[in-house]
C-alpha cells in the first residue's frame, strides 16, 4: 500500500500511495484529494508517472490522469511536511 521514505531535510517529506482498486483521480476523487491538501501550509506535490503536479490545483491533480492501481509519489515541504505527506497517504488509501 503506501510507504514513507526518510527525509534528511528539515521541513520536508515524501512518501507514496498506490490508488485503490477501481479508483480512478477523476473529478469527485481528486476534490476530495485537493481538499484535503488545502488543510495544509506546506507546499504539496503530487506525481504519476512522468507528470507532476500542485496537490491543491483541481485542474493539475486532473491532469494526471492517474488510473486505479498507479502508483502516486507525495512530497511536501514546509512546518506541517510530515503531517501533510502522512494525512495525504491516508487520504490516498480512503478514496471511493
Amino acid at each position: 500500500m503506501a510507504q514513507a521514505s526518510s527525509e534528511p531535510v528539515a521541513g520536508s517529506a515524501s512518501a507514496t500511495a498506490t490508488l485503490p482498486p477501481g479508483v480512478d483521480l477523476h473529478a469527485r476523487p481528486a476534490a476530495d484529494f485537493v481538499r484535503a491538501a488545502m488543510g495544509f501550509g506546506a507546499s504539496i506535490q503530487v506525481g504519476a508517472g512522468d507528470r507532476e503536479a500542485d496537490a491543491k490545483s483541481l485542474l493539475s491533480v486532473l491532469a494526471l490522469g492517474a488510473k486505479a492501481g498507479t502508483e502516486l509519489r507525495l512530497t511536501a515541504a514546509g512546518d506541517d511536511a510530515e503531517a501533510a505527506v502522512a494525512a495525504m497517504r491516508e487520504r490516498v488509501a480512503t478514496l471511493s
